[in-house]
């Protein structure tokens, strides 16, 4: 890695924002390096640069986020909403995570991958007697963000976190405007901006506060000085547009019903690439690691990361349903469980689990416990309809998974019993939900009111999934011996329509012969050694 002559990402990270808002912007600071500071040096550095292109044209998303935005915005009529995209999070001392925007600045503004650390959405109500507001519109967008940093300005070489000799050129304020369609303003103006007319009787500030923390201590100062110095009062207000911005993603978009079509179709190839990987990893330490290192690349080719961590977890690993270490060494005879989604440029994410047999082979008895998870997805499936919820699918997945483990002579009590509030006893073997909405995030939608999310009822434009499984820990004394150690899921990405469930990751196998067949099928493809 490159010495970073100038200030680092962490520290230049929102510099304006934090000195005015009366922070130490030099909280990380180090003199690892030996900085040029003739006059020579920096005249010389501002001379003799060629003309960039920089051809930026609308994004795709510019056409919804009108619409999204007014939504939101008719919530909260007369006060002013924000919104920042965060900033890099600090991997280890002066060295950061890739940067990806907030969920819900990626929603309102159409921007993702890495653009813009430190930009910030505002939404500005417009004045009640305007026209504007007697047509119905309650704000306008305006996005704070800092100017290019290219070789017009000593920050080209001293900034290492927007300087362009150090991150490349960037979409400065005019350009942004023509990709977000949304109007752009220096974020050293950001302060002014938010305060301006703020008080009791005129306008109140919200902030999703919990995005970036500069930001959020500047508007809860705004706040205080204004008339509004009761804190919790105020974190209430904020809990709840983020609640309202939480369950405005739940119902989809042509665009993004389009993009988590894109993102299922790469994780299915990196599925693929992981199954040909699959035969050089048996019997290696840390084989689990080969087939992650294989999907993650895919995932940065095909783009913008892995949607969450990977989990690839071969034998009793299954059974921790969170598996993220993938340092174990997967063998012929076991049960192979992955766990892993892209996340496409525009920040959109499926969430794929299939259950293999590493020897490409179920035996009967790993045939038996995969067929009752499929049945128990299936199920699910079915019960998902228009006007349904959430607590219908996890219901009818339950009754399939209590009648198999009694069946099996597992479950202790009767199928009813364990169904019944006061039993639940099946639940030890799969203690997790079965569904959850998806899109920006894994788990979308997370921060929305239990009555609007698990209480809801489905809708068409809802994507979610639907993920039974069974897992059967290797020290469980209260199973039969050959049930140990194994663990087993299967995850598929649904989208309700208006005639019901639709798979949308029908195109990755998930049937024992179609399984058995695409592993074959892949390891014909793998190299030999």
């Amino acid at each position: 890695m490159a010495e970073q002559e100038g200030t680092n990402p962490g520290q230049d990270a929102g510099v304006k924002v934090a000195r005015t808002a009366g922070m130490d912007p030099n909280a990380r600071r180090h003199n690892r390096t030996l900085r040029p500071r003739s006059q020579a040096f920096k005249d010389y550095m501002l001379t003799g640069w060629g003309e960039e292109k920089n051809d930026v044209k609308p994004l795709e998303s510019s056409a919804f986020t009108p619409r999204r935005i007014a939504e939101l915005g008719a919530k909260f009529p007369g006060e002013r909403l924000v919104i920042p995209a965060g900033t890099a999070k600090v991997r280890n001392d002066d060295c950061d995570y890739a940067f990806r925007p907030d969920s819900a600045f990626a929603y309102y503004t159409g921007l993702g991958e890495d653009f813009e650390p430190g930009a910030v959405l505002v939404l500005n109500p417009v004045d009640p007697d305007s026209d504007e507001a007697k047509a119905g519109k309650t704000h306008e967008p305006r996005l704070f963000l800092h100017p290019r940093s290219d070789q017009t300005t000593q920050d080209y070489y001293m900034s290492a976190a927007y300087g362009e000799y150090w991150v490349g050129a960037r979409p400065g304020l005019s350009e942004m405007n023509v990709m977000t369609g949304i109007p752009t303003a220096d974020i050293a103006t950001l302060r002014d901006a938010l305060a301006k007319d703020v008080g009791p009787g005129a306008v109140q500030l919200r902030v999703l506060r919990r995005t970036d923390a500069e930001v959020s201590a500047m508007v809860e100062q705004i706040r205080e000085e204004n008339g509004f110095p009761d804190r919790e009062a105020n974190d209430a207000d904020d809990d709840a547009l983020y609640e309202k911005a939480s369950e405005h993603r739940m119902i989809k978009d042509s665009y993004e019903i389009g993009e988590m079509r894109k993102a299922i179709a790469a994780t299915k190839d990196g599925f693929d690439r992981m199954l040909t990987a699959l035969p050089r990893a048996i019997g290696k330490p840390r084989s689990e690691r080969i087939l992650e290192g294989a999907f993650n690349a895919n995932a940065r080719e095909e783009g913008n990361d892995e949607g969450y961590g990977t989990i690839v977890a071969y034998g009793e690993h299954a059974a921790t349903l969170h598996w993220m270490r993938n340092d174990g060494q997967i063998d012929a005879g076991g049960l192979l469980l992955i766990d892993a989604g892209v996340e496409v440029n525009s920040l959109y994410t499926s969430d794929i689990t299939r259950t293999f047999p590493a020897s490409g082979r179920f035996t009967s008895f790993q045939r038996e416990l995969y067929q009752v998870v499929l049945d128990a997805q299936q199920a699910g499936f079915e019960a998902a309809q228009p006007g349904r919820t959430y607590s219908d699918i996890h219901d009818a997945c339950m009754r399939v998974l209590a009648e198999a483990l009694h069946e099996w002579g597992i479950l202790p009590v009767s199928v009813e019993e364990a169904l019944s509030p006061e039993g639940q006893q099946h639940r030890r073997w799969h203690a997790c939900g079965v569904a959850h909405h998806l899109g920006l995030d894994v788990h979308d939608c997370s921060q929305a009111r239990f009555e609007h999310y698990q209480g809801a009822k489905l809708a068409p434009g809802m994507t979610f999934t639907i993920e039974p499984g069974l897992y059967f820990k290797a020290n469980d004394m209260l199973v039969p011996p050959q049930f140990r150690g194994i663990g087993i899921r299967v995850e598929d990405d649904v989208l309700m329509t208006e005639n019901g469930p639709e798979w949308l990751s029908i195109g990755i196998p998930k049937k024992v012969e179609d399984v058995e067949a695409w592993m074959t099928e892949r390891a014909a493809l793998a190299p030999q050694a």
